[in-house]
This record gives C-alpha cells, sequence and structure tokens, in this order.
C-alpha cells in the first residue's frame, strides 16, 4: 500500500507548487490533488504498482512493501537482468529514470519482462510510463557513449509456486511481541484498504521541523555512485532539456530578479543556495531534481528551465553562479539586506511605505 512522507512532498514547501505528478500518474485515480495542500489518498483503491513513487521528485510517496534502493542492490547482485511485475518488482513503472540508467550502466544490459502488460488493468497508464522511462534511459545512456543497453522482450516470466507448511509448533514460536506488532499492522492497513474514500494528509509538528532540511534523494546517490564506476564518455554532448525528467540547468533574468531569496529557500535538495549574506543565487545542475518548486514561487518569473542540459554534469558536476546581489543598508531600519536595483530600503521598509503612500493617496514607490 502507498504511503506518503508529508515532509518530503513538494507541495508541502509552498502553497504555490503546481506538482501532481502523482494524481496524472496513478492509473485508479486513487490520489487526488485538487485544490489540497497535500495529495489525499483513497487506499482501497490503491492497487500497489508504485508508479507514483517513481515519478515524484522527492521521493514523498513509497510503497510499505517495496523499497527501490533494496531493489536495485538486489538487482545488480542478481545473476539474472530480467526486470518483471511477476519476479522482482509490482510494476516496471515503479522504477525511476535514474534506477534504470544506473542499473544499466552497472549490469551493462537490463531486460524489462511487457508480456503480462497486454493483459493488465493498469497498463493504459503503466505500459505508457515504462516505455517513455526506457525512451528516455536509452537517449542519455546514448548521450553518455555507454555501451549499456535497456531491451523490451515479452517474455511473461512466471514463478515457481512453492508450497509452505507452517507447524503448530513453528506459529508460536513466531507469535512473539515483534509478530504481535506486524500483525497490529497489518490489521491497520486492512482498515485503511476497506475505507472506500480519500483520505487526506495534514503536516504534523514532526513533519514540520523537517521541512527546512536539505537533503539528496536516495535515487540520485545511486546514480551517482554508478556514474563513479563507468567510464568517462570521450566527448561531453549536449542533450535537449525536454529529454530530461530527473534534473534540469537554469538561467536567471537578472533584470526581473527581485533577490526576495524564495526560490533557494524553498528548494529541498541545495541545488539551489547562496553564502551567509544572501548576496548571490548559486546553481548545482547534479543536485536539481527538476520538481519545479522553485519556478512555482518566484513572482516576476525571473527564473527560467535552459533549452539544453551538459553531461558534463553528470562526471563534472560544477556549482554556477547565476546571479550576484547588491548587500546593503536599509536607510530606514539600518537592517543588511541584498536587492538587485538601486533600493535604499529593505523589502519590509519598502513594503510599509508603499502601504503608507497608498493611504495618504499619492503615488506609489513604483511610480517614483
Amino acid at each position: 500500500m502507498i504511503q506518503l512522507k508529508a515532509s518530503r512532498c513538494v507541495r508541502s514547501l509552498s502553497k504555490e507548487s503546481e506538482c501532481n505528478k502523482c494524481e496524472v500518474i496513478c492509473p485508479t485515480n486513487a490520489i487526488v490533488v485538487g485544490n489540497n495542500p497535500l495529495p489525499a489518498i483513497n487506499f482501497s483503491a490503491c492497487v500497489g504498482c508504485g508508479a507514483c513513487d517513481a515519478v515524484c521528485p522527492n521521493e514523498a510517496l513509497f510503497l510499505d512493501d517495496f523499497n527501490a534502493t533494496e531493489f536495485f542492490f538486489n538487482f545488480i547482485e542478481d545473476e539474472e537482468n530480467i526486470v518483471s511485475c511477476r519476479k522482482n518488482v509490482p510494476c516496471i513503472a515503479a522504477l525511476n529514470i535514474e534506477h534504470i540508467i544506473a542499473m544499466a550502466l552497472l549490469k551493462k544490459e537490463v531486460i524489462f519482462d511487457m508480456g503480462h502488460c497486454s493483459g493488465c488493468a493498469i497498463a493504459y497508464k503503466c505500459e505508457i510510463q515504462i516505455r517513455k522511462n526506457y525512451e528516455e534511459a536509452s537517449y542519455i545512456l546514448e548521450a553518455m557513449q555507454s555501451d549499456a543497453r535497456i531491451k523490451l522482450e515479452n517474455i511473461m516470466y512466471e514463478k515457481e509456486e512453492q508450497e509452505k507448511s507452517t507447524s503448530r509448533r513453528e506459529f508460536f514460536s513466531k507469535a512473539n511481541l515483534k509478530g504481535a506488532l506486524k500483525t497490529k499492522h497489518a490489521f491497520e492497513k486492512e482498515i485503511q484498504k476497506a475505507t472506500d474514500e480519500l483520505i487526506e494528509h495534514t503536516l504534523q509538528k514532526s513533519d514540520i521541523a523537517l521541512l527546512r532540511q536539505k537533503r539528496i534523494t536516495e535515487r540520485r546517490k545511486l546514480f551517482f555512485t554508478a556514474l563513479k564506476r563507468v567510464k568517462k564518455p570521450s566527448v561531453y554532448h549536449v542533450v535537449e532539456s525536454d529529454e530530461l525528467t530527473f534534473t534540469s540547468m537554469k538561467i536567471l533574468d537578472s533584470e526581473t530578479c527581485t533577490a526576495c531569496q524564495m526560490c533557494y529557500r524553498v528548494c529541498p535538495t541545495g541545488a539551489l543556495g547562496s553564502d551567509i549574506k544572501n548576496s548571490k543565487i548559486d546553481f548545482d545542475p547534479f543536485l536539481c531534481i527538476k520538481c519545479h518548486i522553485c519556478h512555482d514561487v518566484c513572482e516576476p518569473d525571473a527564473i527560467k528551465l535552459s533549452p539544453s542540459y551538459r553531461i558534463k554534469e553528470f562526471f563534472e558536476p560544477e556549482v554556477q553562479n547565476l546571479i550576484t546581489f547588491k548587500v546593503r543598508r536599509c536607510n530606514e531600519c539600518n537592517m543588511i539586506f541584498s536587492t538587485n536595483s538601486n533600493d535604499r530600503l529593505c523589502y519590509r521598509c519598502k513594503a510599509e511605505e508603499e502601504e503608507a503612500r497608498e493611504l495618504w493617496g499619492i503615488r506609489t514607490y513604483h511610480d517614483e
């Protein structure tokens, strides 16, 4: 069953977030975003395919009986290279692009068993996503000059059934406290599944404390680990940014940027950052998860997606300076502030000044 870590959902970082990838990919309409701050989930409708987990940029969603990181290491150790919904994953759509590329780099060949898709009720969404992932991963591998390959084959893998018999003594030997807790958890899950309604999620106090933490996703760590173990390409190609769903490069318009600091404060991974004086905005493309939250909170729309991406950033990450601000002391309150203009008042004092002028019926700060 799918679960939500509220503090990791990018929608919890700002009400301006437009992220609804989980809702779009869900084949049973079990996830609804709507106008709610966080996704609402109908657990009885969820089929546990894991596709929402794979498309979630910040790993806010997860299956309680499938961990993509654990699967990754088990797959690398496995002699076979088949990924199948009847063998080792709930659905191939449960694997993110980064998992797929990293697996291919280390195994040299990965085979997706598409044989069961034709008779699957959720294929109308999940099969399309699998093929999109295949095309994107293959495109990136080719741009990296890698000889690793991903194949789509109709294998129709079936796992051999093994009869299991449990004696009375074995049953009572497992009936300990740990087993009782597992039983209770399973019972609570069944109650959730039986409730055919949307369960809304809210931020708890423990979640609020985690919101400011910058963290690198587990899939990005695996991706980086795999890149460290392969040969660098002889030529670093530049690819179209529209072909990448998991990272990006940024362009910032210095004329419209207001130095409000919102973009790097809400960035969940620290891809956007500044210094102690807030005198600049730096960007690390390798940490970007393309969650789009920085674009959503930028009122003047100063931050843009670059139309291209350098493959060099995979192998030789380099922090880029997007803009440098002037650091001044406010003429009114004497506080230090950063600005991209010739302002002599900080944002708070300027807002108070504009409000006062509006009450007095004279021209606003912007009109002068």
